[in-house]
């Protein structure tokens, strides 16, 4: 079966994504400015390079690391970017590491990688699978692995830059290259702009800002798609106080255990009985963490909480309305005003929203890479969340796209949507796997997309249009 068919066919959701594969629209009034012979030369430099890239992807796949802890990572990026000729600065933003090329006049392009694993055990079998654990902050140890694709978004960039560095006789501009911290926290991008990345460290202002993302679609299907593509996101910790004591006597008690279940139950009511039923909302309980021992009635629980929306007021009601539960149940279990629960604030984006212009460009752009039916324009907005584009800080004008890249064998993908089961599995599964195949091809895509914008004689593109 055919990508394009494969597209036609699948109806699941895919990530970073949780994206649906819908299909595409016609491009034939949208220009790219990339000339077939420069993505002829990017395909027999990028397989020229393939053997490369594999081993630096499979090195990261097998030395995963959690977000603010990716130290190695950071230092393997600056390594391969300074021996390029990037003037590279690092540790921003905690391990945040930039690069920067200038090639003469033109526009500026800043380009992101996100370096962050996941705490997920993995379980794909694969002869360089994962088998790290690490000790976190609270003295807990969890296991490590790339469940979503960051070690293929790293590899990409770092194959973009050796592209970017033998071309330069072939585009114009300023390329800034981001490996950002903590996206899965989501908290990385705006740790990037509070500690300076467009003030502090020289940096021109960017035009354009384009992001990739892995997904478990098909290895030669990309996604280009215009307008609002992802929700914003909120991660709430409530801190539910009590009084301990023995569990044989819980009458000696407020018991917070109790508070948090009862919290994550009617937290449920808030959007199913209080959120219009045309708005976009999720309210998703992740983690409920109190006591050790199983007659020791704890002094405190922890509600770990996860909000996804649109429409800010939407985004304001769930959090008035989950206040408002914990602090009744609170009362009702007789903690006095000054034991209230108490409410933290942690990681938080807004919508992404891609650029019209922007994504028609690559779209057309990149049917010369992989062929029109390989991409996909068409997908309604989903409940995944990013923070990429929070690296834009203060800079609103930034023309902005976020792709989508298939990384699935292409025959476990048909097989799976031929079984009726969508997609072969998810980010953040134990099971998820970039086919190797897809390392080359994402490093082409990401080739394409930036010399669309930086290429020679390309038109410089704004939010409001093209310009010459």
């Amino acid at each position: 079966m055919r990508i394009g068919k494969l597209l036609g066919v699948a109806t699941a959701v895919i990530v970073a994504g949780h994206i649906q594969f819908a299909g595409s629209k016609a491009l034939a009034e949208t220009q790219s400015h990339i000339a077939p012979e420069l993505v002829e030369e990017i395909k027999s430099a990028v397989q020229s390079d393939a053997a490369r890239l594999e081993s630096i992807f499979k090195d990261l796949h097998q030395n995963p690391e959690l977000g603010f802890m990716e130290t190695r990572t950071a230092g393997i990026i600056a390594e391969e970017l300074k021996a390029l000729g990037f003037e590279v600065q690092t540790g921003i933003g905690g391990t945040g590491v930039v690069g920067v090329m200038e090639n003469g006049e033109g526009p500026v392009l800043a380009y992101r990688a996100d370096m962050d694993a996941n705490a997920v055990e993995e379980a794909t079998g694969l002869p360089y699978a994962s088998t790290v654990h690490v000790e976190r902050e609270d003295g807990s140890v969890s296991p490590v692995a790339h469940m979503c694709g960051h070690d293929a978004h790293v590899t990409w960039m770092l194959g973009l830059a050796k592209i970017m560095a033998e071309k330069r006789d072939d585009w114009d501009g300023t390329l800034i290259l981001i490996a950002q911290p903590a996206e899965e926290l989501i908290l990385g991008a705006q740790a990037m702009v509070d500690d300076g990345l467009w003030t502090d460290y020289g940096l021109p202002t960017p035009d354009y800002l384009i992001g990739l993302h892995t997904a478990p679609g098909p290895v030669g299907a990309v996604l280009s798609s215009a307008g609002p593509k992802m929700a914003g996101t909120d991660q709430i910790d409530v801190l539910f106080k009590g009084v301990g004591g023995h569990g044989s006597m819980p009458q000696m008690t407020k018991d917070p255990v109790i508070m948090a279940a009862y919290a994550v139950t009617q937290y449920q009511a808030i959007v199913a009985r209080t959120i219009q039923p045309q708005q976009t909302a999720v309210l998703t309980v992740g983690s409920i963490q109190a006591g050790v021992d199983n007659n020791v009635i704890p002094a405190s629980a922890l509600v770990k909480v996860n909000l996804r929306w649109y429409d800010k007021n939407v985004r304001e009601k769930m959090i008035a309305g989950i206040k408002s539960i914990s602090d009744g149940i609170a009362k009702t279990y007789g903690m006095p005003e000054d034991q209230m629960p108490e409410y933290t604030m942690k990681g938080y984006s807004t919508p992404l929203v891609n650029d019209d212009k922007m994504a028609e460009r690559h779209a057309k752009a990149l049917t010369k890479l992989v062929g029109e039916e390989g991409v996909v324009t068409q997908l309604p907005p989903a409940t995944g969340s990013e923070d990429v584009h929070l690296l834009k800080g203060p800079n609103e004008d930034v023309a902005f796209n976020y792709l989508i890249v298939g990384v699935a064998d292409p025959e476990v993908f048909r097989a799976s949507v031929e079984a009726g089961k969508g997609l072969p599995y998810s980010a953040h599964n134990p099971n998820f796997v970039v086919d190797l195949r897809a390392i080359p091809l994402g490093t082409e895509v990401a080739a394409v997309a930036t010399l669309e914008l930086l290429a020679k004689g390309s038109p410089v593109l704004t939010k409001s249009g093209e310009s010459d």
